[in-house]
């Protein structure tokens, strides 16, 4: 009887997909839980696996078409094509004696280390960082590997108290979920380790070296050289026949003994050759972080797709600073946290909210979905990128609260601690270039959300009140939403009652 693949359960907001590859064809002999068929979506690409082993027998959706949420695909049948089944069987052979071969160092247990369980968001990884090397001693819990996806990093640290034994997934290498990263053993480890048995192969099995003049680079010790623009030529490599390995680069960077910053004696005559271009311009090519392309790939889409447009106004700050000043010292005590602008901003933005439903809403589809909450995402800006976390239920959270909230986020995110579960569901965005000296800016949108508000820098500025020219501390606000969903009357009125509440602060304890 034959077995029906189906497509996965798509989230709430997403309605449809569309059937991107097929990787395999009618015919095709396929293992359990091999990937088939990738269904891409207005946010993500879903990968579909064999519910079993056989053979591929029908395809009922081909590249192209639009499917939906958990529609039959395609059918496998019973049996093999072209000795599938015996080379399933081989493989698994191969694997269960190439897991034999390997010698657990002091005799120790022997465990798999595998890369953490991906949120159905996140596809795959990228393994960052290894923080320890083969042989090396470490502690149960301790961090081996950080892998970094297109929302956060995840740490991966030891099962028991041991060392590394083999490492399965250089850095750089990208990763599934639950991957084999490394093979672990209990026990003491290091120097007994390293003296007793050779090298593991991934380690120094020359796969992937390139020489460069005289040298020869393993491939984690050619990432390093390329990221910090060394001269390969001044760095002693350790391993086998002269080998840079990544230690000795590291040993190098923290040293400051391979910069690029000296030149050979001939240096003056190349100057001399070409006196229309002086000194060195160097250049480097590094790969982009995978959230960094997301970040690249959802901006480009919300441009796309939504009818964008941006609505500006000004609010002076006085009457906040003012407040701001006569109550920190007795914030900070009575709350142990600073009291900054964003606290007042957020509150103010939830009353908005309240009485415009339509820019606390998201698009669906074709659907329109009111929120009956405000859960505010706050944009943090880390060195690997923007990063979102949310806010939840806003409208009954105290000043007090948005501001330790924000300054967790902040730290976590610059730490790559946050969870998926923390950056997902919110109902509005407030980002603040402000803090960079941003004058005025325009916002893009974080779908499904329709509404992103832009802060700015506060800057004193000569202003008319009542008949008379003052010296204020002006900022001007951005409101982009998208015209699908908010008509301009209601995206201005919104932006009306956000300058009216932080010029009389008094309205977000009456509630006027």
């Amino acid at each position: 009887m034959a077995t029906e693949i189906k497509a996965p359960t798509f989230p709430e907001s997403v309605a449809e997909g569309s059937v991107a590859a097929w990787h395999k064809k009618p015919g095709d002999s396929v293992e359990r839980d091999e990937l088939i068929v990738e269904i891409e979506t207005d946010k993500v690409v879903l990968e579909v696996v064999a519910p079993e082993a056989g053979t591929l027998s029908e395809v009922l959706a081909e590249e192209g078409d639009t499917v939906a949420s958990e529609q039959v695909l395609g059918r496998i049948g019973k049996g093999a094509a072209k000795g599938g089944e015996q080379a399933v069987e081989q493989k698994v052979n191969a694997k269960a004696e190439q897991k034999s071969d390997v010698k657990p160092a002091g005799g120790g247990k022997q465990h798999e280390v595998k890369a953490p369980t991906f949120p159905e968001s996140i596809q795959e990884g990228t393994v960052a960082t290894w923080h320890k090397q083969v042989g090396e001693a470490v502690k149960r819990d301790e961090v081996l590997a950080d892998i970094e996806t297109d929302k956060v990093v995840l740490e991966v640290v030891a099962p028991a108290d041991g060392s590394l034994a083999e490492i399965k997934a250089e850095e750089g290498s990208q990763v599934e979920s639950e991957a084999l990263l490394a093979l672990f053993t209990e026990g003491a480890g290091g120097a007994a380790t390293a003296a007793d048995e050779p090298p593991a192969a991934s380690a120094d099995d020359g796969a992937g070296d390139e020489k460069v003049g005289d040298k020869i680079l393993a491939p984690a010790a050619r990432k390093l050289v390329a990221e910090h623009d060394l001269d390969v030529s001044r760095i002693e490599g350790t391993g086998k026949g002269g080998r840079i390995l990544k230690e000795d680069v590291q040993k190098a960077v923290k040293e400051g003994s391979a910069k690029k910053a000296a030149k050979p004696a001939s240096a003056p005559k190349q100057a001399a050759a070409a006196p229309a271009v002086e000194g060195e311009r160097p250049e480097k090519r590094v790969p982009m972080s995978r959230l960094r392309q997301t970040i690249a790939k959802r901006l480009v889409q919300a441009q796309q797709t939504a009818a964008m447009l941006t609505t500006y106004n000004e609010v002076d700050m006085g009457a906040v600073m003012d407040l701001r000043a006569q109550y920190k010292d007795t914030f900070l005590k009575a709350h142990d946290t600073k009291l900054g602008f964003m606290g007042f901003f957020v509150k103010a933005a939830s009353e908005a909210l309240k009485r415009f439903p339509d820019v606390n809403a998201s698009i669906d589809g074709t659907d329109i979905v009111y929120h009956g909450y405000q859960d505010i995402g706050v944009a943090v800006s880390t060195d690997r990128g923007l990063v979102v976390p949310v806010l939840r239920d806003t409208d009954s959270m105290k000043i007090a609260d948005v501001e330790k909230g924000i300054v967790d986020f902040g730290k976590r995110a610059r730490d790559g601690k946050l969870g998926i579960d923390e950056m997902q569901g919110g109902t509005f965005t407030i980002t603040n270039g402000g803090i960079f000296g941003s004058l005025m800016s325009t916002p893009i949108l974080n779908p499904p959300q329709t509404a992103i508000l832009g802060m700015h820098k506060i800057q004193e500025r000569p202003m008319a009140v009542n008949g008379k020219v003052e010296i204020r501390p002006m900022m001007y606000l951005a409101l982009s939403y998208d015209h699908r969903m908010i008509d301009g009357k209601d995206a201005v009125q919104f932006l009306v009652t956000l300058k009216e509440l932080l010029e009389d602060p008094a309205r977000l304890l009456l509630d006027v």
